[in-house]
């Protein structure tokens, strides 16, 4: 059986290597092409590339010696569909969750010799609220634009928006080992009491349609069920360790 050939224009350079000629490369490879790769070495050679062709971008594809197009062309030869584009996702909160629940029964495991319901809830909470502090953390500007938007105290005190990461995070590494319950899980408690009657109101009383900045301000999570869930589980890790402390 005669092989399947294609010919591939991308962009490789010292400075940059396109993306989408990468993932091309791959796919015509993966669908068992033999591929002929032509490199734009320069920016120079990319731009003119384009102009001489009448092309808008590259890289561009010919199949079988037939000028096919982009990356997004080829999927749709190869029947694949277009390719996932950034929108409305929950994937990084599942993320978040999966791991920070996963990290608990190994840790509680590691620290017992066994799975304890209640450590490995104290700690999956725990560590959820660190790493979702982490996620506002990298992006502190970006994270309060998305955060003012609907956190009513933030609204009235802008810099409250700022404080909140560090309120989440810092919550979640005291609460780890229980230290300073009496001074952390009541601050915790204010802000996720805040927080939770914030997005109450803006999702389900106003209908807003927002994005969530609990994992960050360039977050493709819709604010609602899971910003409230987030808020509920700090409401019920500061009440358990109060409840503990006593």
């Amino acid at each position: 059986m005669m092989s399947k050939r294609a010919t591939i224009y991308r962009m490789v350079t010292p400075d940059h290597l396109c993306p989408w000629g990468i993932k091309a490369k791959d796919l015509l490879s993966r669908s068992g092409y033999e591929i002929e790769d032509r490199h734009l070495e320069t920016m120079d050679a990319n731009e003119n590339f384009k102009k001489e062709n009448g092309y808008d971008e590259t890289p561009q594809i010919f199949v079988e010696g037939k000028h096919l197009g982009t990356y997004d062309d080829l999927r749709e030869h190869l029947g694949k569909g277009p390719d996932p584009k950034e929108g409305v996702t929950y994937q990084p909160v599942v993320a978040i969750f999966a791991v920070t629940f996963l990290m608990a029964l190994t840790t509680s495991w590691a620290m017992l010799g066994s799975l304890s319901v209640i450590r490995v809830a104290e700690l999956f909470i725990a560590f959820s609220m660190c790493t979702l502090g982490i996620q506002k953390l990298r992006d502190l500007k970006s994270y309060a634009t998305g955060f003012v938007q609907y956190d009513l105290l933030a609204q009235r005190y802008v810099p409250y928006a700022y404080v909140y990461a560090f309120i989440e995070a810092g919550g979640g590494i005291f609460m780890i080992a229980g230290l300073f319950t009496w001074i952390v899980a009541p601050i915790v408690l204010l802000a996720s009491m805040i927080g939770a009657f914030s997005v109450f109101k803006a999702v389900y009383v106003e209908k807003r349609d927002l994005k969530c900045a609990c994992v960050g301000g360039d977050s493709s999570v819709p604010l609602g069920f899971v910003s409230l869930t987030e808020n509920l589980m700090m409401i019920a890790m500061a009440i358990w360790m109060l409840v503990k402390a006593i």
